[in-house]
């Protein structure tokens, strides 16, 4: 085989992932819009069926009794068909699912009745006209079990199983149940509730939180996973999140968990002190060191001594202070202001910023060596904008807080006024949205919420990010090699080439760039 027919069959491979990974994106973006299940439904078969070809689909849930299993989805015509059946976890099918973390294969006819095997019974060619099942459990979320079973009227191999398709929608999915289950859970809700029905919450907000914070989702699980991994140890902490997001939360979580937790954890805004108060503040002074100093005083760091200090808007801190709080963190020992004895500390540092610190170093605005002391272990928060299924749980801890308060007895929201909190994206984060229901609270001229102001900057901000989802991968992809290429100076191939950073031999890379219309002209030039 000649390059020429190699290069052809690249390209070939390389047009057939890029219309897979298109219609990937698509599955994902439709299904996560879901909010009910006759959303979901409709996103499954507008845009999950034709990419995998199925006939019928079946989606089981385990109940919230955890005694079995019973049907949250299916595409039969008759939709009822099976759907008040508790299907035991001892059902040889549900059995293999669970164990298996790749898609599985079943022949229809091969399924007969059995005793304690209804599900597989159900699913037998007699009774559904189907011949072939593709079997897959989902992520799990919060000990919520559900497995996906697609159905296909004609036999078909192993080989023809979608697997990466599978993989690459089936968190998502995953997401989009739990949300729709959230929002029935919250109000014990049926499948088509009318939209003056409420919301109400029958177990609260803050049962369902992982020390004192609230959220279920994928994004938020994974949060609480490196919570529990750093905080045993003495690690510094390093947390990144758009303002409102929960930063202190995070790092109070972290101080709960670790054996420091019986002291106090030590709080310092960086943003909220003036600069020349600040470092008074950190190390403490002596009496008389300065106007107004008429007594000795310890700084957070002293009092954080064998504790933790939280260090909020860190790249706040002014860039004189940088040096000596990196001292602080090298040597454990404090001078306070116009004292000339050095105090030992043993304190653990959490940090937290909205702003980028990377860009912040390479724009000299932030020390390069205090940044790699502070990061060691990063966390970053995800915006509520891309956590929804976690907005109706949020609302109505924030309902609970503030009901008493304001002398209120709201029981919920209408269904309407919580879908319109799970659309928006809420540009100042969980802040605006406990905002919002306390002002909610206080007009409400009923014993529910039916209406919401919604910000004006919300819909500007959701058309930016509509912009943003429509660009297609080959042009993602096209934008993505141009700024590497860019960055190697016009370098394809060789040790400081671009090949190499993206991970692709040098002529997959040309022939890549051929396809989408990249030119030299489109970069630096140098001499390979």
């Amino acid at each position: 085989m000649n390059t020429s027919d190699q290069n052809l069959i690249l390209i070939k491979r390389l047009q057939d992932m890029q219309k897979e990974q298109l219609s990937i994106s698509a599955v994902n973006m439709a299904v996560s819009k879901a909010l009910d299940q006759s959303q979901l439904g409709i996103a499954l078969q507008n845009y999950c069926k034709p990419v995998l070809n199925y006939d019928e689909i079946i989606i089981l849930n385990c109940d919230q009794h955890h005694k079995g299993f019973r049907i949250f989805h299916s595409s039969f015509a008759d939709r009822k068909y099976g759907a008040d059946t508790v299907y035991s976890p001892k059902d040889e099918i549900i059995i293999q699912c669970l164990k298996s973390a790749d898609p599985l294969l079943f022949d229809l006819k091969n399924f007969i009745d059995k005793k304690n095997q209804e599900f597989s019974s159900l699913l037998a060619s007699g009774n559904t006209g189907m011949r072939m099942a593709v079997a897959l459990a989902l992520p799990s979320l919060h000990d919520h079990e559900s497995i996906l079973f697609l159905l296909y009227k004609n036999y078909f191999t192993p080989e023809d199983l979608p697997e990466r398709i599978l993989a690459a929608v089936s968190t998502q999915l995953a997401v989009s149940i739990r949300t729709v289950q959230i929002l029935r859970i919250a109000g014990s809700l049926k499948t088509a509730v009318p939209e003056t029905e409420i919301i109400e919450q029958k177990e609260t907000a803050a049962q369902k939180g992982f020390n004192g914070i609230i959220g279920e989702s994928a994004a938020m699980q994974a949060i609480y996973e490196k919570i529990s991994q750093v905080a045993p140890s003495q690690s510094g902490v390093l947390i990144y999140g758009e303002t409102g997001t929960g930063k202190e939360l995070i790092a109070q979580a972290i101080h709960n968990l670790s054996a420091s937790s019986p002291k106090k954890m030590i709080r310092i805004n960086c943003a909220a002190i003036p600069s020349n108060l600040i470092e008074s503040e950190l190390f403490g002074h002596e009496k008389g060191s300065f106007t107004g100093a008429t007594e000795q005083r310890k700084g957070k760091f002293e009092q954080a001594h064998n504790s933790t200090i939280f260090l909020d808007e860190i790249g706040e801190l002014p860039l004189e202070l940088q040096g000596r709080l990196l001292r602080v963190l090298q040597e454990k020992e404090v001078e306070r202001i116009g004292g000339n004895k050095r105090i030992k500390v043993e304190v653990r540092i959490i940090a937290a910023t909205n702003r980028n610190l990377e860009a912040e170093v390479a724009e000299g605005k932030f020390r390069s060596d205090l940044y790699y002391r502070l990061n060691v272990f990063p966390i970053e928060l995800p915006p509520l904008r891309e956590r929804k299924e976690d907005i109706p749980l949020l609302a109505m801890y924030f309902l609970e807080k503030h009901n008493q308060k304001n002398g209120k007895k709201i029981t919920g929201f209408s269904q309407k006024v919580l879908q319109q909190m799970c659309l928006n994206s809420w540009p100042g984060n969980i802040r605006e949205l406990e905002n919002m229901v306390q002002r909610s609270i206080i007009s409400a001229k009923d014993h529910i919420i039916n209406e919401i102001a919604v910000p004006k900057n919300i819909g500007f901000h959701q058309q930016n990010q509509e912009e943003w989802q429509i660009k297609t991968l080959q042009q993602v992809e096209k934008e993505h090699i141009l700024k590497v290429v860019e960055k190697c100076n016009g370098r394809i191939s060789g040790k400081q080439g671009a090949a190499l950073l993206l991970g692709l031999p040098s002529t997959t890379l040309i022939s890549k760039m051929q396809k989408l219309g990249i030119h030299k002209k489109h970069f630096f030039r140098t001499k390979d």
